[in-house]
């Protein structure tokens, strides 16, 4: 379209100045080189940007009775990239994949005479129940913290925000602060927040990729892949994909019992397990028989 329009332009320029010098005026050539200027210094000025694209290796992940857990591939390239080879480090990359958002409750436990209580809790509205973080190198060395926390770049920029304002000025920050470090703590030995540092590998001069593993305990639902290109510190571009994880099978059916019909769900549970005791000892008995 912009070669077209270019192309119309210069077709009523030529005409312009044709019927000027049929007509004796004098043509002025100048004027319309220099509207033909502006829009090509634009062109260049628009096509020097550069931006990502990205994708993954696979839009749905199937959840199963027998599911232990994938990896997925997040992958992308650097347009108009300006850096000379993939080991140039011109550009750094940072992937962020994150699961659906769930509200928590966090618990403080205190010695208590001698017992282990519940002594303080805060009620998060929501947080993200998986966050993997990958990198050319480290986070701490791609931004300022504002920069970080602005684009929700690595652990201690994660979002959580307190369920009530009533709650929130009933707490201090250093507080506040404890229970979230305190639920990254936790997370991270789940294994549901993790961290590569060196992760994103360039292959190319623009084209770059990362490995995110995906583990069995992982919430079912859809997670979200950001991706930010940085240089000196600031964020040039970033784009964003996703993944759905979903259940099926015998999964997806026991899941749609257990939540259709509850009642149900509970007498045939109890009723397997009655069962499955029964046989146990019927068995047992006639092996002690022999």
């Amino acid at each position: 379209m912009r070669q077209l329009h270019n192309a119309m332009r210069a077709a009523l320029a030529a005409a312009a100045v044709m019927f000027a010098a049929t007509s004796g005026a004098p043509a002025q050539p100048a004027r319309g080189a220099a509207a033909e200027a502006a829009p090509k210094e634009d062109a260049v000025a628009v096509a020097g940007k550069e931006r990502i694209e990205v994708d993954v290796s696979s839009r749905s992940v199937a959840v199963t009775s027998s599911f232990n857990g994938t990896e997925i591939i997040v992958f992308g390239t650097v347009e108009n990239s300006q850096q000379a080879s993939a080991e140039s480090g011109f550009y750094d990359v940072v992937v962020i994949v994150e699961g659906t958002l769930s509200p928590i409750v966090a618990r403080k436990k205190s010695n208590v005479g001698g017992l282990w209580v519940n002594t303080s809790s805060i009620r998060f509205a929501s947080l993200p129940t998986y966050y993997a973080i990958a990198s050319t190198r480290p986070v701490d060395e791609l931004a300022e913290p504002d920069v970080r926390d602005a684009h929700a770049i690595g652990f201690s920029h994660v979002p959580m925000n307190i369920a009530s304002k009533a709650l929130a000025s009933g707490i201090s920050a250093e507080e506040a602060q404890n229970f979230r470090d305190a639920i990254v703590r936790l997370k991270r030995k789940e294994g549901l927040y993790v961290s590569s540092d060196y992760g994103v590998a360039f292959i190319g001069r623009s084209l770059f990729r990362a490995t995110i593993e995906l583990p069995a305990n992982v919430p079912v639902g859809p997670v979200k892949a950001r991706v930010y290109l940085i240089r000196n510190g600031a964020v040039l571009s970033e784009a964003t994909t996703s993944v759905s994880l979903s259940r099926q099978g015998f999964e997806l059916l026991m899941y749609n019992f257990a939540h259709r019909q509850p009642l149900l769900y509970g007498l045939f549970c109890v009723s397997l397990a009655v069962g499955a005791g029964l046989l146990a000892s019927t068995l047992f008995r006639k092996a002690g028989a022999h």
